[in-house]
């Protein structure tokens, strides 16, 4: 059972009531409470260890500097009872890694270009402040609920810096104890910050972005899972391009585009990869659909003749759709799939369509846009 630091109905400073406990990580606790001044919900953060606290500062104090859309905004930070206390904007929706576990395997490279070009705005804007997130990964990325994960932000910024020798020691040991934070962040780390070099800075959410946008498109990591990935990382060789970026024409131009940035990130020389800003300019020349999507079930599928088939949607109607729409292998009957619609005669069309889960597991109403759980 989790010892909670604190319980619903107490009150911190005179401002914030704690609602209730919503999910705890290796560092920290994160409740739900309500800002007594404004009457409004607010996620509630805070350390639980001593040693986590000189990072949990530091993590306010960068996040408080950007003030953008796709940034979790810091509202406050207070000390008591001997802890520190963070107080972040609360808003629904789920953290990206929780979809991609659930709800896909991959994004189709419309969604995926949509998705990195909202996170390459939100880190332009912190690079332009001198923050340095240093911790880009998918459960520190919040998207909307919806099937077109329509909005996205950024939070927890740096709180889990993390020393080489912790790195190398799990590494030799090969510890099944390694923490969960160490294990999902390494896949996403530059091989400079994996060195703890002192020059490590902005260029390495770059490559974060890269390793990140190869995730998306592929549902593999670009050298691997957890600590057998530090080694490959060092070696700094890219992996060939996947055999499912080639294939279905209608995906091919844009696919290209998108390899080019996760080639131009993944440089080994940290001055080589595109600044932020570069990467805004590269991916507004995108042309990607960011058109709503829905959801359904392949009901039909003709293979020979035209590979065509039809989703019926959760909405009711039935959508044609041909397999050169289809970002993944062949269509399967009783497939679940998400797919933005096209008006057409005599049926609307499905383009792109994107295979979903087997099953689709959705968060309640009421889940709230948090940090990652697992915490640094």
């Amino acid at each position: 059972m989790i010892q909670q630091i604190h319980k619903a109905g107490e009150i911190l400073i005179g401002r914030y009531q704690v609602k209730r406990f919503l999910a705890e990580g290796g560092m920290q606790e994160v409740y739900v409470a309500v800002d007594l001044s404004f009457n409004r919900e607010v996620a509630l953060k805070v350390p639980k260890h001593p040693s986590a606290e000189k990072r949990f500062a530091r993590s306010a104090r960068m996040s408080a500097k950007v003030i953008h859309a796709n940034v979790a905004q810091t509202l406050d930070y207070f000390s008591e009872g001997g802890r520190d206390h963070l107080i972040e904007e609360l808003i629904q929706g789920s953290n990206l890694q929780d979809r991609l576990d659930n709800e896909f395997d991959y994004l189709d490279p419309h969604l995926a270009a949509h998705l990195i070009h909202h996170l390459i705005r939100a880190i332009a804007v912190c690079h332009r402040v001198n923050v340095f997130h240093r911790d880009l990964k998918p459960s520190n990325i919040m998207v909307s609920m919806d099937h077109s994960m329509s909005f996205m932000k950024v939070t927890d910024f740096g709180i889990a810096k993390m020393a080489a020798q912790e790195i190398a020691n799990n590494v030799k040991s090969d510890s099944i104890s390694a923490s969960r934070t160490i294990m999902c962040a390494i896949p996403y780390m530059a091989p400079e910050v994996v060195r703890r070099e002192k020059g490590a800075g902005l260029p390495a959410d770059i490559w974060s972005v890269g390793a990140l946008l190869y995730r998306l498109m592929s549902g593999k990591t670009p050298f691997g899972e957890g600590l057998a990935a530090v080694e490959t990382i060092l070696k700094c060789q890219l992996p060939p391009k996947p055999l499912m970026f080639s294939g279905r024409g209608q995906f091919t131009g844009l696919v290209d585009e998108l390899w080019e940035i996760v080639t131009a990130c993944l440089r080994t020389d940290p001055g080589a990869r595109p600044t932020a800003d570069q990467l805004i300019k590269t991916c507004s020349a995108l042309c990607y659909s960011d058109a709503s999507r829905r959801a359904g079930i392949v009901t039909s599928y003709r293979r020979g003749s035209g590979d065509w088939g039809f989703i019926h949607a959760d909405a009711g109607d039935d959508v044609f759709f041909h397999s050169d729409s289809y970002y993944g292998p062949k269509p399967e009957e009783r497939k679940r799939v998400c797919f933005a619609c096209c008006t057409g005669s005599p049926s609307h069309r499905a383009h792109p369509v994107l295979p979903l889960k087997p099953l689709l597991i959705s968060q309640a109403a009421d889940a709230a846009w948090v940090a990652d759980p697992t915490g640094p």
